[in-house]
């Protein structure tokens, strides 16, 4: 499990364009992670939204903004061309990064438990270590909160 302070795995993903990320090719820029449950959902369309509004924001402090799902690739394209989304989103339908980054948790919903993605943030350095993490995230105002905590040069 990653934890403040700890390096990174190597990790690779699938893009909605069907092309591979690695987290690794982000070494030495600021990089969020932000986990979320499911495309086309209130709450998170909300949030990658507002990362959205916000990414102009976090190229200039030199950080790049990774969305991350369990969704399938397909999902992810639709979602991002629906919603204008700039920053690429990461198709984790085997939970290699959900499980590094210990964000799968049992949930309740509507009295019915289940195994599901906590809202939860990262901010990576430009070393690859976690600097910050915020996790039981609640939508309004997060993505600001995590530009602010984007040290400045």
């Amino acid at each position: 499990m990653i934890s403040k302070g700890k390096k990174l795995p190597k990790l690779e993903g699938t893009l909605g364009d069907g092309s591979t990320l690695s987290l690794s090719s982000f070494k030495g820029q600021w990089v969020v992670v932000f986990f979320y449950p499911k495309d086309n959902t209130p709450g998170c369309t909300n949030e990658a939204k507002d990362f959205r509004d916000l990414y102009a924001r976090f190229q200039a402090l030199n950080a790049e903004v990774i969305g991350v799902s369990r969704d399938s690739v397909r999902s992810h394209a639709n979602f991002a061309a629906k919603h204008q989304l700039p920053f690429p989103l990461v198709s984790d339908a085997d939970e290699t990064w959900c499980q590094a980054f210990d964000v799968i948790h049992e949930k309740v919903l509507y009295g019915k438990r289940h195994m599901g993605v906590v809202r939860s943030t990262f901010l990576i350095d430009p070393d690859g270590k976690i600097h910050t993490e915020w996790r039981g995230v609640k939508v309004p105002g997060h993505a600001q909160a995590v530009l602010e905590s984007v040290p400045t040069a």
